[in-house]
């Protein structure tokens, strides 16, 4: 096992991830940026080190920074988390040479899987079931038009090193191919360094379902059931559930099957996640897959009760796969909403401010993963997430009704929060029914009350 972690993130999962270190036995090194001071995870580490200012190209994406933190720590090991780092196979790469052990794939395995367009074509030749489309990336928007005319209207043009809605258009007939190929592309090339593209067939209101994977480097490939990650705006997350209320036995047992014959497929190690949408018909097509911890990994702790990152950080310390979970059992349903720092009202625009009252509920059956207190100040250069509400109970009715109360009973005075949001969602019939797709809060009106 490890002795000394360094945690080369922020916020909620940087204190995550010292917490399961702790409960392991292992040290742990936070990293933080001048705006990050008096942020909890800084607090609660064993050893702090300022890596810079608050941008994140000079502090959280500063490579060498993080490096030499390691270094004058003598960390043995480093945790890249969500977001920032985790996916760069760069990273993964100069940790190795650097003799620290990255607490996620390989470098090949992240290029390989950061590839949308190349994962598609490897989990195709694999037999994973993939959405229709051509395979590889354009050469142009020329090579758009010809491919989405064979295919048939609408498509979807897709950023290639893309992730987050970023990179992606939908184009319903010939006529929008070229300025949806080239916005896609410019997009593209600005988020992530690399304007390729690649297309497929638009699937119509799908629903997003994604299974959790763990695996060993002794050969042991499990999954952990699948999420339900449908309620979405302009493709990012807003609430999570496991299990799906659409996902019986027997599609779990198939879904599931194809994510770890598609984990295998890669050699892929450690916590991971394959995403898939899937059809009316409850037909699924592998979509990509995530090398890193997910956001919305709590709710598949709640019903599977395992610590999602211990065994990710057991996984790297090469141990093999505990056996109980190996014929793991689903127990009872959680949800989980994102909590931001934002105005639902005003379009979800940002609202960095400082939190001037703080109280998190409680009670059977709720957790609240947060980084966030009373006179914290939210920094306005970072995602505006500032904690996970999270419930569990017997089945989804029950847990509706818990995560009601549990929303009723938060309080964050000073910003602006989705928590408003989060409860007319709760109070939706269509919601509760569990019948809705990624189209739901294309529809859903929102009123606030003043």
């Amino acid at each position: 096992m490890f002795n000394k972690i360094l945690i080369a993130n922020r916020g909620e999962i940087g204190l995550r991830i010292i917490r399961a270190c702790h409960e392991l036995g292992i040290k742990t090194v936070a990293v933080y940026s001048t705006a990050d001071e008096l942020s909890l995870h800084v607090k609660f580490a064993d050893e702090a080190v300022c890596i810079g200012p608050p941008p994140s190209t000079e502090s959280y994406l500063n490579i060498p920074r993080i490096i030499a933190a390691g270094e004058i720590t003598n960390a043995d090991a480093i945790h890249p988390g969500y977001g920032f780092l985790s996916e760069s196979a760069q990273f993964s790469k100069i940790c190795a040479e650097n003799n620290f052990t990255f607490l996620g794939p390989a470098p090949g395995i992240i290029s390989a899987m950061g590839n949308k367009a190349q994962a598609k074509k490897t989990m195709k030749t694999a037999g994973v079931p993939v959405v229709p489309g051509g395979d590889g990336v354009l050469s142009g928007f020329e090579d758009a038009r010809e491919k989405a005319d064979e295919m048939g209207y609408p498509v979807m043009l897709k950023a290639s090193a893309g992730g987050g809605g970023r990179g992606m258009r939908l184009v319903q007939d010939g006529t929008e191919v070229e300025s949806a190929y080239k916005s896609a592309s410019q997009e593209a090339l600005t988020a992530f360094g690399n304007g390729d593209i690649y297309i497929e067939k638009f699937i119509k209101n799908p629903r997003h379902i994604e299974v959790q994977i763990l695996a060993d480097v002794h050969g042991n490939t499990i999954h952990l059931g699948e999420r339900e990650c449908s309620i979405q705006r302009r493709h990012q997350k807003l609430i999570e559930e496991s299990p799906s209320p659409i996902v019986d036995e027997a599609v779990r047992d198939k879904i599931g099957t194809a994510a770890v014959h598609a984990a295998k497929t890669v050699g892929y190690v450690g916590a991971g996640t394959i995403e898939f949408l899937m059809d009316k018909q409850k037909n699924f097509y592998f979509m990509e897959m995530n090398t890193r911890i997910q956001v919305e990994h709590p709710v598949t702790e709640m019903v599977t009760g395992t610590d999602l990152i211990k065994q990710q950080i057991r996984m790297y310390a090469r141990l093999k796969c505990p056996k109980y979970l190996q014929d793991f059992k689903l127990r009872g349903h959680s949800i989980e909403c994102r909590i931001n720092a934002e105005d639902p009202a005003n379009n979800f625009t940002p609202f960095p401010a400082k939190i001037t009252s703080f109280h998190m509920p409680g009670g059977k059956g709720v957790r609240v993963d947060s980084h966030a207190y009373a006179g914290y100040q939210i920094p306005s250069q970072y995602d505006s997430m500032i904690g996970k509400l999270i419930v569990r109970a017997k089945n989804r009715d029950r847990a509706i009704i818990r995560m009601q109360h549990a929303l009723e009973e938060t309080i964050i005075e000073g910003p602006k929060t989705t928590i408003p949001y989060h409860q007319a969602i709760m109070e939706n019939e269509k919601f509760k029914s569990g019948d809705f797709d990624t189209s739901f809060l294309e529809t859903f009106i929102y009123n606030p009350i003043d």
